[in-house]
């Protein structure tokens, strides 16, 4: 028997304003994927499709204005006997383990300064430490080039000022040449230092009256209090810089396109645009784009799997 308004118990009117409702969920769900095709579009073509097409292209000996052939396996191979690709892979890495406690503590030390009471001027410094995130990296890289020459660039004025007769060459000895290269990106820690200083602002003050009752000076709240409060800003953190540490490109392409080429700049994703777009070996780099998509994805893995002994979520149990 079907039902009716009658024997759901429902006024006469109800089953037009049951259906009209259906109507407006249905209408609102239609714009909702019209106001979201063009994002499903550029995903689709921009992202998923060349992701897909290298993928394919890595079990090939793909050249530019030359037939695809199948080779298998041949390419992630390569990958291990490649002396290119282990230097590379080796200086990504020596440069992520250098970087990384720089580029997490210093947005870290700059929040807890910016949140103390005893710091004057704060918006106007929150202001000048996020205002190089907005420059062209292209820019900043030209600027901290400048600044860091060996002969005119500031940083050497200012040490041969205080007594350095002899300072570095910061972009051409490969001994300091990674040092530099983490200067100019603590330029653009403004970003991840508003993160946490948001995150900081966001702590219950309870907690701090509590621990002073306590008894607990300034150093035992930030550890005790400030940092597990904020701990999943600074996972989120840390997984964006790894990531980005995975896939540092764009200082050593420009610095190689002014200054001498340096073996301390070879990157893997430098080495991996060489390959492509000098070489021509498109197979071969696709293969290079997958593997150091697989690292990256296996160190996210593995910050996400250790998380739960660090990280604290207040709403948790």
């Amino acid at each position: 028997m079907a039902a009716t308004p009658d024997t759901l118990n429902l006024p006469t009117d109800a089953a037009p304003q049951v259906k009209q409702s259906r109507t407006i969920a249905q209408q609102q769900r239609i714009w909702g994927w019209i106001f979201l095709s063009p994002w499903i579009f550029g995903f689709l073509a921009f992202t998923l499709f060349p992701m897909i097409a290298s993928l394919i292209f890595s079990f090939t000996n793909f050249r530019i204005g030359e037939p695809i052939e199948f080779v298998g396996l041949r390419n992630w191979q390569n990958l291990f006997v490649d002396p290119n690709t282990s230097q590379s892979l080796f200086v990504t890495f020596r440069f992520a383990l250098i970087s990384l406690p720089f580029s997490l503590g210093i947005p870290l030390l700059l929040a807890s300064l910016l949140n103390s009471k005893a710091v004057f001027g704060k918006p106007l410094l929150r202001v000048l430490f996020y205002m190089p995130y907005m420059i062209p990296a292209v820019s900043s890289i030209f600027i901290w080039q400048s600044f860091l020459n060996g002969q005119t660039g500031w940083l050497n004025r200012l040490l041969r000022i205080i007594g350095i007769a002899d300072p570095p060459n910061w972009l051409f000895d490969p001994s300091v040449i990674t040092f530099g290269l983490i200067m100019l990106g603590l330029w653009g820690v403004g970003n991840a230092m508003l993160t946490m200083l948001a995150s900081m602002q966001g702590v219950p003050t309870e907690l701090y009256e509590a621990a002073e009752v306590d008894g607990a000076n300034g150093t035992v709240k930030w550890l005790r209090i400030t940092l597990p409060m904020i701990s999943p800003v600074i996972l989120y953190n840390l997984v964006l810089i790894v990531i980005g540490l995975m896939q540092y490109f764009l200082p050593a392409y420009v610095l190689s396109s002014t200054t001498r080429s340096n073996p301390e700049t070879n990157f893997f994703n430098f080495n991996l645009y060489r390959t492509a777009f000098q070489f021509g070996e498109m197979g071969f780099a696709s293969a290079q784009a997958w593997f150091i998509f697989i690292i990256a994805l296996i160190l996210t893995l593995i910050i996400f799997g250790t998380s739960n002994r660090w990280v604290y979520y207040s709403g948790e149990k």
